[in-house]
């Protein structure tokens, strides 16, 4: 069994100690979908969205977040971030969000691509909901991740 590394010597929540940990490039990429109606993909594409630029409101949205995921999730340390790429698709009816973050550190950076994906999904949703309350997000996940004593993982590898 592996050793829960939040959890001190009395089950107790902390923040893991990452001084002894080694300095190294990371690289987290998640992504997300929000799906809607044939009617909204059209108003999108149009330039007819009442709230304005959905792809630039999205995009800022999930760089901000990113840079605040420690203040947002319990026991993530504070990361200098290098790098956040946020990429807006739309597929048929889904709104594909993707989002790279990367840094030179001694902690991965999986939980800010992950917070970046989901609030850039939360933002379209805010904008769309006027027009289409019923769209759906969906499948945020964690892609793929470099460096670190664990190194490379990717999803379709895993």
């Amino acid at each position: 069994m592996n050793k829960l590394t939040h959890l001190n010597q009395k089950g107790e929540a902390h923040m893991v100690d990452i001084d002894n940990k080694e300095v190294t490039d990371r690289r987290a990429i998640a992504e997300g979908f929000v799906t809607v109606k044939e009617s909204t993909v059209k108003t999108i594409l149009d330039g007819k969205l009442p709230k304005g630029d959905l792809f630039g409101s999205a995009r800022i949205a999930g760089i901000m977040a990113a840079k605040k995921t420690s203040e947002l999730i319990p026991l993530c340390h504070i990361l200098p971030i290098s790098s956040v790429n946020i990429e807006i698709n739309i597929i048929k009816c889904d709104i594909h969000i993707t989002a790279e973050v990367t840094n030179k550190g001694q902690t991965g950076v999986e939980m800010e691509a992950l917070t970046a994906v989901s609030i850039s999904c939360l933002t379209i949703y805010d904008m769309l909901k006027g027009i289409d309350r019923g769209a759906i997000i969906s499948k945020i996940q964690l892609i793929r991740k470099n460096g670190g004593k664990s190194g490379k993982w990717v999803r379709n590898e895993s």
